[in-house]
């Protein structure tokens, strides 16, 4: 009896081995013991994640991943850490980026003298360097309050040409140097869309206000294309050290989605990017994305399919253009181009299929953004669209009238926002503006409850482009040192899971990526941002002090802390 019961369990044994080698499934990566937030309304949690090449296979508990882990497979006990879709930049100047991190970096800047002993130190280690060029200060956060002039810049480098451009990317100042090689005096006239700002004698102070700063472009020796390729690579090796596995990229040349394509052959660029061209600045180019109704990765990895115009400036500059005028200085602001200029251009993206997405921060440049959509959408039916819903976004939408955010619904125009922007400019705005007209800034939670889905950027290099600063600025309303004033509307903060969806799905979407980016769920593409501290349930005050620790993109630990 003894003897057939070691028989049969001999037998037994001798027919499970095999049963458990084909249980073993295929993965490369499995993640488990995490605290999965998949932004799928179906199944809103997970501890567990398998993942096969670059597509997501199982999403669930930790028991059900354990077939996946095994064999060959990268098994990375997550201990307890937050894992997120991964995140989505929907606003940002990618070379801009790159260009903030290996040149005169004037980003973090305290004071006006701290910038002025900054380029002093940059300009006399390079005594070689023919223009002194830099990008980032900003006076809102200056015990000065004010913008530089050109004297100061004389002070420090009397002998070159300088142009610093402000963090905004609206604004320049210049050296005399600079002023006089551009030719630039107090009674030249700026261009239709800029200003020269003149002292009390009628002389430049040196600041150029957006379209005012082609007057001096073009001198400036322009960048190599290995110089802008190499800008890409830095700008995406950075992102995704923070996070970021994709990014909306607002503008630029056919030749930048070039060297983008170039690089991710290469396999040098770190996360996805989603492109766009600047009609009005290269009409070539904008040709080029006409005749071939824009180039869609099949792999979502690099496509191109969106213009980018630009038609006013920045409210800190006082380039936003206005209904009324601002507050603190005779102007209503700069509106570079008119709903004629934009109407020929919309008609043929909505019979060509190109999203179109234009910067607008003023209540008067929204208007009449929104007055351009509105004739193209009514002289284009939808037999004749390429894409019948073509997804136009308003880039920024700081400032807009009630009636008007009504008409971003009516029409299903999305409101590309970024918080950051919000807790920098609320400590100047009420300057600028008045109090009373903050009423209608930043209106995330106005929007959001009529419908709307908020598309989340960070416009890096203007901000510091973290994401940690957005999602903390998104739902608190504050900043970075907990401070909200008169006119902030803490009641306009949005929630912890809707600022995940600003980041994530509702990004992806505002891509016509949503089926396959955006959230975690089996079949997507294997996209994830995973930090040490849980972003959707520490204490406001501690989301600065959490970490992204790794990164994967397309199935690829692209960073790991």
């Amino acid at each position: 009896m003894i003897r057939k019961i070691l028989i049969t369990a001999c037998v037994g044994a001798f027919f499970s081995a095999p049963s458990f080698a084909q249980s073993c499934k295929d993965a490369d990566i499995v993640l488990k013991n995490g605290a999965v937030y998949t932004v799928d309304e179906n199944n809103p949690t997970a501890e567990a994640v398998a993942i096969l090449g670059n597509k997501i296979i199982y999403v669930g508990d930790n028991i059900g991943v354990e077939r996946y882990a095994c064999g060959d497979a990268n098994i990375i006990d997550l201990a307890g850490k937050a894992v997120y879709p991964g995140l989505i930049d929907a606003h940002g100047h990618l070379s801009g980026v790159g260009f903030r991190e290996t040149t005169l970096n004037l980003q973090g800047i305290n004071s006006l003298a701290e910038m002025l002993a900054k380029v002093k130190e940059y300009a006399d280690a390079n005594p070689n360097m023919a223009w002194i060029n830099g990008r980032g200060w900003i006076e809102k956060v200056w015990p000065e309050n004010r913008f530089p002039t050109r004297q100061e810049l004389d002070a420090i480098v009397p002998d070159r040409p300088v142009y610093l451009t402000r963090a905004d990317g609206h604004a320049a100042v210049i050296n005399t140097v600079t002023m006089n090689l551009a030719k630039i005096t107090g009674k030249t006239v700026a261009p239709k869309g800029g200003a020269i700002n003149l002292d009390e004698n009628g002389e430049p102070t040196g600041m150029l206000i957006d379209k005012a700063k082609d007057l001096v472009t073009p001198l400036i020796p322009p960048v190599t294309r290995e110089e802008n390729k190499e800008a890409f690579r830095v700008a995406t090796e950075r992102d995704v050290r923070l996070g970021w596995t994709g990014f909306h990229n607002a503008g630029g040349t056919y030749d930048d989605f070039v060297q983008m394509k170039e690089l991710h052959a290469e396999g040098k660029l770190k996360h996805r990017v989603y492109d766009a061209v600047r009609p009005m600045l290269y009409p070539e180019d904008a040709e080029k994305v006409y005749q071939s109704s824009g180039e869609i990765d099949p792999g979502h990895y690099v496509t191109l399919r969106q213009f980018k115009i630009t038609v006013d400036g920045a409210l800190g500059s006082r380039g936003a253009g206005f209904i009324e005028p601002y507050a603190d200085y005779d102007t209503y602001g700069l509106v570079r181009y008119n709903e004629d200029d934009l109407k020929p251009i919309l008609v043929r993206a909505l019979k060509t299929g190109i999203q179109i997405q234009i910067h607008a921060i003023g209540d008067a440049a929204n208007r009449m953004v929104l007055n351009a959509y509105e004739q193209a959408l009514n002289e284009v039916p939808k037999s004749q669209r390429k894409v019948i819903n073509p997804r136009w976004r308003i880039e920024h939408a700081q400032n807009v009238q009630p009636e008007d955010v009504d008409r971003f619904i009516d029409m299903d125009i999305l409101p590309s926002m970024q918080p950051s922007h919000a807790i920098g400019d609320l400590h100047f705005a009420g300057q600028r503006l008045g109090i009373p007209r903050l009423a209608n800034a930043y209106l995330w939670r106005t929007f959001i409850d009529k419908g709307a889905i908020i598309p989340g950027g960070t416009d890096q290099p203007v901000e510091i482009g973290d994401p940690r600063i957005e999602f903390y600025a998104a739902i608190t309303r504050k900043d970075l040192d907990g401070f909200s004033g008169e006119g902030w509307h803490p009641e306009l903060a949005v929630s912890r899971e809707e600022a995940l969806k600003m980041f994530t799905i509702w990004a992806a979407t505002a891509a016509f990526q949503e089926d396959v980016l955006g959230s975690i769920e089996v079949g997507k593409l294997a996209d994830f941002s995973i930090f040490d501290k849980d972003l959707m349930t520490i204490p406001p005050e501690e989301i600065m002090s959490s970490n992204n620790v790794m990164t994967i993109v397309d199935g690829k630990i692209v960073y790991q802390k």
